[in-house]
């Protein structure tokens, strides 16, 4: 594979690339949650939704497992800042 295709972001929120999500596989990742763990893809915004195919069909042609035996991580929204005055109605004098 060429220096270019394993510069390719896989993982846009995180800004993983081909090459990253390889080096997980290769460290012994054989799940999603594998791979997450060892790279943060998948963390960001969109928690996975954009990558986790991709990052699916590498890990089933890596042999590390069939594609129909991986199955998402578990998502969580993400945690987002916000000021306390949002939660909070203020009361007219």
């Amino acid at each position: 594979m060429e220096n270019a295709d394993q510069e390719i972001i896989i993982c846009r929120c995180e800004e993983i690339s081909r090459r990253q999500i390889l080096a997980a596989i290769a460290d012994g990742a054989t799940t999603i949650k594998g791979v997450k763990i060892r790279t943060e893809a998948g963390m960001g915004l969109c928690q996975g939704r954009t990558c986790r195919r991709l990052i699916t069909q590498m890990l089933a042609q890596s042999g590390a497992r069939p594609a129909a035996e991986l199955y998402p991580p578990t998502s969580r929204p993400p945690v987002r800042t916000a000021q306390v005055g949002e939660y909070i109605r203020e009361e007219d004098d």
